[in-house]
């Protein structure tokens, strides 16, 4: 491709991925340190100290029937877990099992059972910052759309290194030309924060469109993987009345030993089937954590009828997603997570106050300049 194309690569879809990208990088700056606070604003709550010698494991069945009892005309949907805090148990209810939204999200001490506190849905600043971060509050439509931008953001980062080659060969690498008129010194700035920020731009935005997809991957493993599993199964009846989770959780555990729980989904759910819990179990290594295995438990006799791995593309979607918020290598890679993001809203908004400068500059004077031929510029 000449220079005249990589130039034009680089200047539209710049132009027209920025002002969404700018967004994303303001709010999901504080969407890197979301586990932190939602603690100090009591979204989330650390798990009670208890006496010494206390041991064991509250029964999940007297958690569900708590979380029932609040509200008896919902469902519980799953049993969420974290790695990082075995000490909490999470009960998410629905209007309907098979619901995509949810109407509660509770926390259970897993320990003794007691009640801790109902997750603010849709309140807050973090919820704002989420749902722009997400979706801008279109649903699907912008989850996509957003993941498109990440594509857009990958071809600007690569013809940007084409159209900052000519730089490499007038000037030294980082030079800021300080004494040259105010749009030089901005161009510079710009190309090398550009470079300097090159490696986790292009992490960060190939990650966020996979993230975009999560519905479509999930959707795909529902209609393959799981639809083979429950295959056997189709033509019993579904369970109805009251679950044994407690037991069904207790064999998943047993199955895995080496693993933790992240989430169980109740029979009747997009992520289980009519007859069965599905267990979905993760690792205790840094890695192992964020891959997810499978175990299928009868709801009527909490038997285990099948174990299984999730498939190359969910598990590219589960590694994808700590990476993009940084959440591999503890505070010490948020803050640098942060640091990059900062640099980044700096590369973008420089990159709008150029090309708004120098918006009449053909690409043909831009090369020209560059090999050291004056043109005239309008200020």
């Amino acid at each position: 491709m000449s220079f005249r194309a990589w130039y034009a690569v680089h200047k539209w879809t710049s132009l027209v991925s920025t002002l969404f990208l700018l967004m994303l990088c303001v709010t999901g700056l504080p969407l890197i340190f979301s586990h932190e606070i939602a603690h100090l604003t009591g979204a989330s709550v650390e798990p009670p100290a208890l006496p010494a010698g206390h041991a064991g494991q509250a029964n999940i069945d007297a958690i569900v029937a708590d979380a029932q009892a609040r509200r008896p005309n919902d469902l519980p949907q799953f049993l969420v877990a974290e790695a990082d805090e075995p000490e909490l148990v999470y009960v998410r209810m629905a209007d309907r099992i098979d619901s995509e939204g949810l109407t509660a999200f509770y926390t259970y001490d897993a320990r003794t059972g007691a009640f801790l506190s109902e997750y603010p849905l849709g309140q807050g600043f973090m919820d704002l910052m989420l749902r722009l971060h997400t979706d801008m509050y279109l649903g699907l439509g912008g989850t996509l759309f957003l993941g498109f931008t990440g594509l857009l953001l990958a071809a600007s980062i690569v013809s940007g290194i084409y159209v900052y080659g000519p730089y490499m060969k007038k000037l030294r690498f980082g030079t800021v030309r300080r004494d040259r008129i105010a749009r030089l010194k901005w161009l510079d700035q710009h190309n090398l924060l550009g470079m300097v920020t090159l490696v986790w731009l292009l992490v960060v935005g190939l990650t966020g469109t996979i993230n975009a997809l999560n519905r479509p991957i999930f959707a795909a493993w529902q209609a393959t993987e799981l639809a083979a599993l429950a295959a056997p199964y189709r033509e019993r009846p579904a369970v109805t009345g009251a679950l044994a989770a407690d037991a069904a959780l207790r064999a998943a555990r047993a199955a895995h030993p080496d693993k933790s729980l992240s989430f169980m989904a109740y029979p009747g759910n997009g992520f289980a089937t009519p007859q069965h819990f599905v267990a979905f179990m993760n690792g205790n290594t840094p890695l192992t954590s964020k891959l997810l295995s499978i175990v299928m438990i009868d709801a009527r006799t909490a038997d285990i009828v099948a174990s299984a791995e999730m498939p190359w593309y969910v598990s590219t979607l589960m590694l994808s997603q700590p990476l993009h918020f940084g959440d591999y290598g503890g505070m010490a890679l948020k803050l640098l997570w942060a640091l990059l993001d900062v640099l980044s809203i700096v590369v973008l908004w420089s990159g709008l106050v150029l090309w708004w400068k120098r918006r009449k500059v053909t690409a043909e004077q831009k090369l020209a300049s560059l090999r050291g031929v004056p043109i005239a510029v309008a200020e």
